[in-house]
């Protein structure tokens, strides 16, 4: 059984928990216990806060956290629900709709791939340059969320704002979500993939508009 109290985690025991609350394949789960071992520099168990050295697998340009202060070694903790805020907005600029959600009462808005790349852009502009690998995660855990939390709801997919505020605002499961499927390793690669064309788009289209 995984320790509750967030200490001597395993490569195992982070690979189980993955596959047991989000429904991560194995090969994607084991992929990203390895790579956080690997960042870390750890080949002994670690404990949880430790995920959150800066630098390492933790980085700056969070789209629900705040930079890590200069000389800090830790990253804040605390979502910034500004930032939460902003997130959700970015969503509602793409303008994707399906039916009635609770989000204020008024039609579910859907975040999508796209709606992420505006979030990513608009929050790399804010902060430090990102070097590829820390790019690579930003995207990738936005990914990873994107397929987890998926919804279909007609000619629309993506994830329901309320859904996104519940999970990332809050840090709990929503409570109305339940998986619908696997989420593998490829997957999230498309997906991250996806996210990235359109950030290069979104990035080309502000160059051009200076123009």
């Amino acid at each position: 059984m995984a320790p509750r109290n967030g200490k001597n985690l395993s490569v195992w025991t982070l690979t189980r928990g993955l596959t047991s609350c989000y429904n991560l394949s194995t090969p994607l789960a084991l992929f990203l216990a390895l790579g956080g071992f690997i960042l870390l520099r750890r080949i002994r168990n670690v404990n949880l806060y430790e995920i959150g050295e800066h630098g390492r697998v933790e980085h700056d340009a969070s789209l629900v956290h705040r930079d890590t202060p200069k000389d800090e070694k830790y990253a804040p903790v605390e979502v910034d629900q500004n930032l939460v805020d902003l997130l959700i907005a970015d969503a509602r600029a793409g303008g994707e709709e399906s039916g009635e959600g609770s989000e204020s009462g008024e039609k579910r808005i859907l975040m999508n791939a796209t709606d992420v790349a505006r979030a990513r852009v608009r929050r790399e502009k804010e902060s430090p340059r990102l070097d590829s690998i820390h790019a690579e995660i930003a995207r990738g855990e936005m990914a990873i969320i994107l397929g987890v939390l998926e919804a279909r709801e007609g000619k629309n997919v993506g994830v329901p704002v309320e859904w996104l505020r519940e999970w990332i605002g809050h840090e709990r499961l929503p409570k109305d979500w339940k998986p619908t499927h696997v989420e593998g390793f490829f997957d999230v690669v498309k997906r991250a993939k996806a996210i990235l064309v359109a950030m290069k788009a979104l990035r080309a289209g502000e160059a051009q508009a200076k123009l």
